[in-house]
């Protein structure tokens, strides 16, 4: 569990960072997690746009994929959520 503190370093950091996932309207499959899942393991943040034929809620497709990948949701912001997860290298080193 991330505090405050936390969260808002990752903020910052995604706030620079091109989406790298995009969910269409087929929704959260199994492609877009696991695709989520390979950029968490090297990057340990991962920014997902939710295109406009998706009629999902970005907050709750962003909660429940963190769910799913025993991560953590950052933010939404309009159509697109941030995820972490730490990795065994711990490439992001987040304050206390």
């Amino acid at each position: 569990m991330i505090n405050g503190k936390q969260r808002r370093h990752l903020k910052k950091l995604v706030h620079t960072m091109n989406p790298t996932v995009y969910i269409g309207k087929g929704g959260l499959t199994d492609n877009t997690i696991k695709e989520m899942d390979n950029y968490l393991n090297a990057h340990e943040l991962v920014k997902v746009k939710v295109q406009d034929g998706c009629d999902d809620n970005p907050k709750l497709l962003g909660n429940k994929a963190a769910e799913i990948l025993d991560a953590e949701f950052v933010q939404a912001i309009g159509r697109k959520f941030s995820i972490y997860r730490q990795s065994p290298e711990k490439i992001i080193e987040l304050p206390r």
